[in-house]
């Protein structure tokens, strides 16, 4: 069993990835959120792996960061959810937004999810709300609470970093955790910088 994988990355696209391990190119379905991260081709990456064996294929599925594979596999313990479904969500919501959404049973935000209708949604809170406490490097739910406006600069960053191709739920956690750290008035420049730095390191 695949768990772990570190090799060139030869090809890469939003739903799967091919990584070069001493000549071997193994294809490796990704969330949206591993993707973003992934740095450029022919670059050494490493990735989590699950292997998902079934009666006809053998599918690998990877993450850049452990918690992401832990919710992965959560979510795939759900009746109903297979690894698409459990994809899907992971390029929807961040593993931050995932597990507030399920402590909180938040149907609405996990029916956002493509392929998500309420149903699943209610059953994901209901069989994962007392399993997702486990998912290593999540902070409390308060530690989230609604970032102040930097002098009125915290949505013209936001804007800005959406429109460099960051997807906006990761750039308003990235400046909020920028402004839980500032000690004052921050200047836009500074703010995006700020945001930048943080989104790169996921």
């Amino acid at each position: 069993m695949i768990a772990f994988l570190t090799g060139r990355l030869a090809f890469k696209t939003p739903t799967h990835l091919t990584l070069d391990v001493q000549g071997v190119g193994y294809e490796v379905h990704i969330p949206l959120s591993t993707y973003y991260a992934l740095p450029n081709l022919d670059e050494v990456t490493a990735l989590n792996i699950h292997t998902h064996l079934r009666e006809d294929a053998i599918q690998l599925f990877g993450f850049l960061s452990q918690n992401e594979k832990e919710s992965f596999l959560l979510l795939t313990s759900v009746s109903g959810i297979g690894p698409k479904l459990a994809l899907s969500v992971l390029s929807s919501l961040s593993v931050t937004d995932l597990v507030h959404a399920i402590q909180s049973e938040d149907v609405e935000k996990l029916a956002t999810v493509p392929g998500i209708g309420k149903k699943s949604a209610g059953r994901i809170a209901l069989e994962l709300k007392d399993k997702v406490d486990k998912i290593h490097g999540v902070r409390p739910q308060a530690a989230v609470a609604d970032a102040p406006e930097l002098d009125g600069y915290y949505e013209d960053a936001l804007s800005a970093l959406v429109n460099l191709g960051y997807r906006a739920q990761d750039a308003k956690e990235a400046l909020k955790r920028v402004t839980k750290a500032a000690t004052g008035s921050v200047a836009l420049k500074e703010l995006i910088r700020q945001g930048l730095k943080e989104l790169a390191r996921g």
